[in-house]
């Protein structure tokens, strides 16, 4: 076949085994409480939020959703539900420059796809920007922050390092009442793009540097995808997530851990306006082996054409792995065997893709198609003649019935499964050899015709016609069954074969600060000419198959048409393909 098989650690026999990071399996997986779980249950034991449990997803509208987006998703609409309670979805949209509202139709279409609703509670941070100007003016009339004239870069200078307190600002110690005055003419308008912030006046020597006067609102002269040209200020998001979360009545803020040191900061904020206190906290963040989770990265894949789109099957976005063929069940079932952890590590590539095998082993139906074709004409069966064999649609699921399939004179058999001089443990075909062919006959091969540069072309062979169903009534016995498809009857149709879009487990490690761009893999996608059955010619997107002997398939939501099928690989049969190089039949 033309696809190169990845090298890839085994994962399968060690899924069951994964746990929440802190030692302990998450709940789904072996049946315990992960360490949110046993901070809801004694806050709703005590009493603490009146024993509500109210959560929200939080996305911000610059982007598609990821993977680890869906990891987000599962644990805050899957806590609520457990419980009885809430979840929202929020859009952060406070940075107009980024945000659009094909994003927003984006991150809506994915949470639904992923099987969650909010149903009445959509909101967006802009709905608060009025309220979170007055809670602003509220802590400039208290003396709890200030504008302020330095430059970027200078706010920057002044803000100290790890190891050095940082300095006050000049304009630190403005009256309340200038403050006032240059804040609300910051918002009439009356100032340049980056002229003036308003900062917080919290501690310029604290060790957490978020706490060490913190930017609340810059100037933007910025159209916002809902707001329009009402703002030219915006706050920062360290000022609009706390409050939005209690203006919410979230009970259960839950971020990842990068967002721990901020805590300090918006517990101040909420303090020092005297609202509502959700309780924030942190997990960690989904890495996976051969992929990259930062947006930025993301947007670069997408902007310099790497990939075709968001939506590109070897992106790891929803919209990718949705395109490629996962289900919302398989990346349900992924979450839930990684568990959620207390400290950040780097799960394999390998258990995201056994969750989409164990989801489709179960639902998709069996065909069979040939991907790097090699002809063979069964010279003892009569020209012309065809009849059709009944196949298996899915061994696992009686329900699912069988099918017909056309078996003639010629067919195609994939090329890898002929050698001219085999080693000792190859048992597929070969000169003299006989195998049995899915469904089928039993063949055995007493020619080879090649080319003038001296390549196999066409084998010819001879059938057994007492063998039909593919058993000896002599009980001879073979050592491999192949699957093929009737040439005369088989649809010929494009199949991309996917693999991992960069080629080593760790993609940001590239020597001496390198572009992590340099470790794309070319062989991310290949395209092949298949010839498939011809049940496969009428395949529409959302259906799923299994190649037999070659993967999963589905065809692509795009470029597929009626009659004219354009299918991904969705993933390998690992346990198939391992247990043929243990017998050393590969």
């Amino acid at each position: 076949m033309a696809s190169a098989k990845p090298n890839k650690p085994d994962t399968e026999k060690d899924a069951s085994k994964m746990t929440d990071g802190a030692g302990e399996p998450a709940a789904e997986a072996g049946g315990k409480l992960n360490f949110i779980e046993k901070l809801v249950a004694e806050d709703n034991k005590t009493g603490r939020f009146d024993r509500r449990v109210h959560t929200r997803f939080p996305p911000e509208p610059n982007g598609f959703l990821h993977i680890g987006h869906a990891k987000s998703i599962c644990l805050n609409f899957g806590l609520a539900a457990a419980h009885g309670g809430l979840c929202n979805l929020r859009f952060d949209d406070t940075n107009p420059t980024k945000e659009e509202e094909a994003y927003v139709e984006s991150i809506k279409r994915d949470v639904r796809w992923l099987g969650f609703d909010w149903d009445d509670r959509l909101y967006f941070a802009s709905d608060y920007f009025d309220q979170l100007y007055e809670w602003a003016e509220q802590l400039i009339t208290a003396g709890k922050a200030y504008v302020c004239d330095l430059t970027p870069e200078q706010t920057r200078e002044h803000r100290g390092t790890l190891t050095e307190p940082g300095r006050n600002s000049p304009f630190r110690d403005r009256a309340v009442a200038e403050n006032l005055d240059l804040f609300r003419r910051m918002k009439a308008g009356e100032f340049p793009d980056g002229a003036r912030t308003l900062r917080a006046k919290i501690d310029m020597a604290s060790p957490n540097l978020n706490m060490r006067d913190p930017v609340m609102y810059r100037i933007m002269h910025a159209s916002h995808h809902r707001t329009g040209d009402k703002w030219c200020i915006y706050p920062m998001y360290d000022f609009t997530h706390g409050q939005s979360d209690s203006l919410e009545r979230i009970t259960h803020s839950i971020c990842t851990l990068e967002f721990e040191n901020h805590r300090p900061l918006y517990d101040w904020y909420i303090e020092e306006l005297g609202i509502y206190h959700p309780q924030q906290i942190e997990f960690a963040r989904l890495s996976l082996t051969y992929a990259v989770m930062s947006k930025r990265k993301l947007l670069r894949l997408v902007e310099e054409k790497h990939v075709s789109g968001w939506d590109d099957p070897r992106m790891l976005t929803i919209s990718g792995l949705r395109r490629r063929g996962y289900t919302p069940e398989a990346i349900r079932l992924f979450c839930d065997r990684i568990g959620v952890a207390k400290f950040n590590s780097t799960v394999d590539m390998g258990v995201l893709e056994l969750s989409i095998r164990d989801d489709l082993n179960a639902r998709a139906e069996r065909r069979m198609a040939v991907l790097d074709p090699l002809k063979v004409v069964i010279e003892n069966y009569p020209e012309g003649q065809s009849e059709q064999l009944e196949a298996v649609n899915n061994p696992g699921d009686e329900g699912a019935g069988v099918r017909s399939v056309p078996f003639s004179r010629e067919l195609y058999i994939e090329r890898e499964d002929f050698m001219e001089d085999p080693p000792k443990k190859f048992f597929r075909l070969a000169p003299g050899r006989e195998v049995r062919l899915r469904y089928a006959y039993m063949v055995t091969c007493t020619d080879v015709v090649k080319n003038a540069a001296g390549e196999v072309v066409e084998l010819r062979c001879t059938y057994d016609p007492e063998t039909r169903g593919g058993s000896a009534p002599d009980g001879r016995k073979v050592k491999a069954t192949l699957h093929w498809v009737s040439a005369p009857d088989a649809v010929a149709a494009e199949v991309r074969l996917y693999d991992h879009l960069f080629a080593v487990p760790n993609p940001d490690d590239v020597p001496d600060g390198g572009d992590f761009l340099a470790n794309l893999n070319p062989h991310s996608l290949e395209r092949v000419t298949g010839q498939l059955e011809p049940s496969l010619a009428a395949a529409t997107p959302g259906e799923f198959f299994q190649f037999e002997r070659l993967g999963y398939f589905t065809p692509d939501s795009v470029d597929s048409k009626p009659g004219r099928p354009v299918f991904n690989r969705t993933t390998t049969l690992r346990d198939t393909w391992a247990k043929v190089q243990k017998q050393g039949d590969a």
